[in-house]
């Protein structure tokens, strides 16, 4: 048996920054490719390559052993496990056929999505081909009304794109904060802020929504940077309506941190190119961060200093903030930590692997490609 030509599937993975369970891996001809149009890991080929290549003294995998055979790719900053899954192709006229029609559906579903999307304001500037690699990410899902699809306080797992149908924003048990419909996006506060949802939100109707997962999400903004100023300015937005309606933060722009994330925070003043020093008090110590014309040059958390102090402020969510608009001379004269937004994307990657590695091992949550979640 020749598994030069083969299908694996992703069986668990944990923390691992490229792959979800149930994502397949193929391999044709000994060229490996994956889902989605992600990028092959080298340590993964690496993997592979020793469950495939018959190695001296060793006996060739079997069809059943290698349908029994689950291999560990030990990764870079996490794990995950696959398993063979089927060869390649089909020897079978039946199941030609059956690939065929597949495809026609695939491609139909395709289109149709196509279609929706490419009116959206959110992907207005993407390439048609870049489109299409984004549709191929997406996973369907269908509420029926008056169900709850993000609960206020849980941690964001997805973005939702609304196909069809209407929800409700809703603070609290009665107040509702607005009603989205077909065209807008929900979701994306928690997952780029890693703060839980401060809204809960139900479905008003019938509702089909576009998904895309927290992993794939930030696979997205690093291919897509016109995507990444997307959001960015959505969070910017959302921000300053979230400061307005809870009535606590000052013109002086001092207030409590559980009405106002430090990551948002920090993006209300580079997206004013600001300058000026924001004090942090936390109940375990005190941070200093200085922008310069929207720019982080500065930060201390303790003895952290620099990145390190930044991405350590932003993991926190207890605490008060004040902000002044003085920044001495000496200051304006450093250099910046690093691009803004770069540094958001690379401080909320680390809070997740430490918080990964917090939990320890765990198994994944499968991803159900159904068409009704109950």
């Amino acid at each position: 048996m020749d598994y030069r030509n083969a299908v694996f599937v992703v069986t668990s993975e944990d923390s691992c920054p490229i792959y979800n369970t149930g994502e397949e891996l193929q391999v044709q001809d000994g060229a490996v490719s994956a889902d989605f149009e992600k990028p092959v890991c080298m340590l993964l080929v690496q993997e592979l390559h020793k469950a495939l290549v018959k190695k001296p003294g060793e006996q060739r995998f079997t069809q059943m052993s290698m349908q029994r055979a689950s291999f560990k790719c030990p990764g870079c900053t996490g794990s995950m496990r696959f398993e063979y899954k089927k060869e390649k192709g089909f020897s079978t006229l039946q199941m030609n056929l059956l690939r065929i029609a597949d495809k026609k559906a695939r491609k139909r579903h395709v289109e149709a999505l196509f279609k929706h999307l490419r009116t959206m304001e959110v992907f207005e500037l993407l390439e048609d081909h870049d489109l299409l690699d984004l549709i191929s990410m997406l996973k369907l899902k269908q509420f029926d009304p008056s169900k709850v699809i993000i609960a206020e306080g849980t941690r964001g797992t997805h973005l939702y794109i609304i196909l069809s149908g209407k929800v409700a924003i809703v603070k609290g048990e009665k107040e509702v904060i607005a009603e989205i419909g077909r065209g807008e996006i929900f979701g994306e506060m928690s997952l780029l802020s890693g703060e839980p949802a401060g809204s809960s939100v139900y479905s008003r109707t019938v509702v089909k929504f576009g998904t895309i997962n927290g992993k794939d999400l930030k696979f997205i903004l690093n291919r897509y940077p016109v995507l990444q100023i997307f959001f960015y300015r959505l969070l910017v937005n959302r921000a300053q309506m979230n400061m307005a309606r809870s009535g606590k933060i000052s013109s002086g722009m001092s207030g409590e941190l559980i009405y106002i994330s430090p990551v948002e925070l920090f993006q209300l003043i580079n997206s004013g190119g600001k300058s000026g020093k924001v004090d942090l008090i936390f109940p375990d110590g005190h941070a200093v961060i200085l922008f310069n014309e929207g720019e982080i040059v500065y930060a201390t958390l303790g003895e952290l200093e620099g990145k390190e102090g930044l991405f350590a402020v932003m993991g926190k969510k207890k605490g008060s903030f004040s902000y002044n608009t003085h920044l001495a001379a000496k200051y304006h004269k450093l250099q910046p930590l690093g691009g803004f937004m770069g540094l958001l994307m690379e401080g909320l990657q680390k809070i997740d692997e430490q918080q990964a590695e917090a939990a320890g091992p765990a198994s994944a949550d499968p991803e159900f490609d159904m068409d009704e979640e109950e």
